[in-house]
């Protein structure tokens, strides 16, 4: 009976030590669930830059109307893509170093579906090419020449995209410049202007659904056959319908290395906000060369399911375009490098 009453007594102190362990170690283990919160009826789209304005307006003809997400921001990044004055996207950017206009753009929607094209000439409209990808092919991604003959095969017109101000800015650019590589030379062009080089947009519907688009004619000067950012879906541009999306702007190698916009979006998945999400990327890019990001400007922005937003860069300057049902604003991102 003795070792009957020893043996429960030992069951019973084993069962509750085991029990507490297992509490303890769940109340110890991270917390990996994640809930999504969606504010329908609030359709909101945010952009890179201040000529991002203009563009978010485009889309919120789409936006405003009921549309979907995917139509706004196509719709809204056609703007600087057709805009010769804009020489960072589209038509009149400025050319490569050898005097050709190459574009790079890639979509997303609130399905994972994307599509992207890359070292793209003579198309006005590179956006509509990647969506095209998207919808009628089983590719992610063309390029060069076969991205040219898929956009001729589907209707699109070859344009000359070098307009005189942009030929004569390079022209100038030849007489000074060595063909090689030289650091920094992409984010400040003669004359001391600042070339932006992208438009990042991302919107979220009615319906609560978001999609993204992110369109280039990338660095100015760069050599023949440089891809950034812009096209690479993870990096330039990443939307996830349950977390929300994230896009960037900057020099595009820096972005790749770290699959940027990715980064971001798993970062709000762990309950940050945009921008403290922004802000850990853009310290990721410091911790891995603190030296190289002091010259340079990278920027994220970013749109969680709740239609709270948020920006961060390296360097102070970097704005954005905020449209609702409300407002349409231009807000500055906060910065790393005061």
């Amino acid at each position: 009976m003795s070792n009957r009453r020893k043996f429960v007594k030992q069951s019973i102190l084993s069962s509750a030590a085991m029990l507490v362990g297992k509490n303890l170690f769940a109340h110890s283990a991270p917390r990996t669930e994640f809930t999504p919160v969606t504010v329908k009826d609030n359709p909101i789209v945010i952009s890179t830059w201040d000529f991002g304005k203009a563009a978010n307006e485009a889309a919120w003809q789409v936006l405003g109307k009921g549309g979907r997400a995917l139509d706004a921001v196509e719709k809204g990044v056609m703007v600087p893509e057709a805009d010769p004055n804009n020489q960072s996207v589209g038509y009149g950017g400025r050319p490569d170093r050898d005097g050709h206009v190459t574009l790079d753009a890639c979509i997303m929607d609130e399905n994972s579906k994307c599509g992207s094209v890359a070292f793209l000439e003579h198309i006005m409209h590179p956006i509509s090419v990647a969506r095209m990808v998207m919808e009628k092919t089983p590719h992610v991604m063309l390029v060069g020449e076969g991205a040219l003959q898929f956009a001729l095969e589907n209707g699109f017109k070859k344009q000359n995209l070098l307009t005189p101000k942009s030929e004569a800015e390079w022209k100038e650019w030849l007489k000074t410049s060595k063909y090689k590589p030289v650091n920094n030379i992409e984010n400040m062009l003669p004359g001391g202007e600042k070339n932006h080089d992208t438009i990042g947009m991302i919107a979220m519907d009615g319906a609560g659904n978001m999609s993204g688009a992110c369109t280039t004619s990338g660095m100015a000067y760069k050599l023949r056959g440089r891809v950034g950012d812009s096209p690479i879906i993870g990096a330039g541009l990443y939307v996830d319908n349950e977390v929300g999306a994230a896009t960037s702007t900057g020099v595009g190698e820096e972005v790749i290395r770290i699959v940027g916009s990715h980064l971001v979006v798993e970062l709000m998945r762990q309950s940050h906000t945009p921008e403290d999400a922004c802000r850990l990327a853009v310290e990721r890019i410091v911790n891995r060369n603190p030296a190289a990001a002091k010259d340079i400007q990278v920027g994220f922005l970013a749109l969680n399911k709740k239609g709270e937003y948020g920006a961060y860069a390296l360097q102070k300057g970097f704005s954005y375009a905020v449209k609702t049902g409300k407002n349409s604003t231009v807000e500055q991102a906060g910065y790393h490098f005061k």
